[in-house]
């Protein structure tokens, strides 16, 4: 039976969905970045946009939200109880804003990602820590961005209009197509992806060999939520599906250092022998890393942190081990 396992980590509080001791989706969180998906709040509505519903909140912490379906009697300067929508995401250099509409529930935190995997069929679960490998298999693939198969590979890419999923390889077009797409519904899942995405496959001039990867792909995809166009002539599909907030390909792009240092952390809290901790990392990394984290990292484990930064060293090359106090 499929459950979710929720490590709540420094920073960073992350999920794997096991099938039978397989990994078959991943999530990540990062709590205290932002307004979140569920969170309801008094904000002030700072602007509406003359002959519609839309306008523009500020929450308390100072984000800004869209907001839409106004009451007609909304004023600018009045507050306004909204749920959010959707989390900002940041695209190609641009954010784009978290989005809400009015709501008549009591204002409620942001829900922890605990929280919002609970309340799926299969459930979850807080454990201390994954099994060996599980998360780092996963982070590396989705900070590398890019997924090998069998004669080929593809490579997915935030922007602002789309995540694009792009696929190469040495295969004849429909085979190098078909055999895309078990990585491809891996990548949607294992890297939370949502919203509009673009899948530029090789070009099938015959309408048979594409209606045969549209099916491939509805059979790849099937139980995921979504709407899909069949493929063009250039190899194009766009599927479309909720999103609720940036995906974990779109948050480890946009802070590749915070994301580097919130997997160091995690390696830290694991070392087993005895002794201080050194965290060894590019100087990036370690300014990235807050000093409340490396505060809780000492509280955690109980132990002096010490760093040693190399600026030789991929932002993803940090590692931690125990020294001679």
């Amino acid at each position: 039976m499929a459950e979710w396992l929720i490590e709540e980590g420094i920073g960073e509080h992350r999920a794997i969905r096991l099938d039978r001791g397989t990994i078959t989706a991943a999530r990540i969180d990062w709590p205290g970045t932002g307004l979140v998906a569920g969170q309801i709040e008094q904000a002030l509505l700072v602007s509406k946009t003359s002959g519609s519903a839309r306008g523009l909140l500020r929450f308390a912490s100072g984000e800004e939200a869209l907001i839409s379906h106004l009451p007609r009697d909304a004023n600018e300067g009045s507050q306004i109880c909204a749920i959010v929508t959707r989390a900002a995401i940041t695209e190609g250099g641009r954010i784009k804003r978290a989005q809400a509409r009015p709501s008549k529930n009591a204002p409620c935190a942001a829900p922890t990602l605990n929280q919002r995997l609970s309340s799926e069929e299969e459930g979850a679960r807080i454990v201390p820590r994954f099994s060996a490998g599980e998360w780092e298999d996963v982070f590396t693939q989705v900070w590398a961005g890019e997924i090998d198969f069998s004669g080929g590979a593809i490579v997915i890419t935030p922007t602002p209009a789309m995540t694009l999923i792009d696929v190469d390889g040495t295969l004849q077009p429909k085979a190098l197509a078909l055999a895309a797409i078990t990585a491809i519904a891996y990548a949607i899942h294992h890297f939370a992806i949502g919203g509009s995405i673009g899948i530029d496959f090789p070009s099938l001039a015959d309408k048979v060999d594409r209606r045969a990867v549209d099916q491939a792909l509805e059979e790849a995809l099937e139980g995921w939520a979504h709407e899909r166009t069949a493929m063009n002539g250039f190899g194009f599909v766009q599927l479309v599906a909720r999103l609720e907030g940036p995906s974990m390909l779109h948050r480890i792009n946009h802070d590749r250092a915070g994301a580097a240092a919130r997997f160091l952390l995690r390696q830290a809290e694991g070392v087993a022998e005895a002794g201080a901790l050194l965290l060894t990392a590019h100087p990036t990394v370690k300014s990235a890393t807050l000093p409340i984290w490396e505060a809780e990292l000492a509280r955690r484990t109980g132990r002096i942190v010490r760093w040693h930064t190399d600026s030789t060293l991929a932002l993803n090359g940090g590692f931690a081990q125990a020294v001679p106090l």
